[in-house]
């Protein structure tokens, strides 16, 4: 007996794969998990409702921009990637307990090269939920793209803390990566110079 598969799955399928390739290994950010709101007595969508289809938008933003990013379409990804960012902010703003929205927000920063804004986003969305792996993985990879090792490494010891053997696997192969493309890494700091360091620093004159 022949079974129909409705197009629309056949479609999310084709692009659920490309788009988590082009982004480093890494599963792109998983959608809100958060309830949703009811419309209020007027029949607005409220802040949250609000929030949470902004959010939609620059999801769907991110799956585009690694497609097109995959393809070599830079510049068409660059521009999904800054609408995703705008997106993310915007339901950031009206809601700023959505966490998820934040870690969207970092991920789009971060593809950008704006890792200030990206850190920000990521330390933001933490501080509402410690435990979120997603974030856990993405700060690290942001650390690891930033040439800061140690931290990345924290992030990896948070993820084993909190049993997320899927982001925690993820990060570590990328940290091993990054130790093998960079071997200085793993070497130890050299010995401080004896005329240097073991000298007392001078006192002051008081002027």
């Amino acid at each position: 007996m022949l079974i129909r598969i409705p197009l629309v799955f056949v479609l999310i399928a084709a692009f659920a794969a490309p788009a988590s390739a082009s982004m480093g290994g890494s599963p792109p950010p998983e959608p809100a998990s958060s309830p949703r709101t009811e419309v209020n007595a007027g029949g607005m969508l409220t802040p949250r409702q609000q929030a949470e289809q902004l959010y939609g938008g620059a999801y769907d933003d991110i799956a585009k921009a690694g497609l097109d990013a995959a393809n070599g379409k830079d510049k068409n990804a660059q521009k999904k990637y800054r609408r995703a960012l705008d997106r993310a902010s915007d339901a950031a703003a009206l809601d700023s307990m959505y966490f998820e929205a934040w870690n969207l927000a970092g991920f789009a920063a971060r593809k950008l090269a704006d890792y200030p804004r990206s850190l920000a986003s990521y330390a933001r969305c933490l501080r509402i939920q410690p435990s979120y792996a997603p974030a856990r993985e993405y700060l690290g990879e942001a650390y690891l793209e930033l040439g800061r090792i140690r931290e990345a490494r924290e992030q990896l010891s948070w993820l084993e803390r909190l049993g997320a053997a899927d982001q925690a696997k993820a990060l570590s192969q990328r940290i091993v990566v990054w130790q093998v493309a960079h071997p200085d890494s793993l070497a130890p700091a050299p010995a401080a110079r004896p005329d240097s360091a073991s000298k007392a620093p001078a006192q002051g004159t008081g002027g």
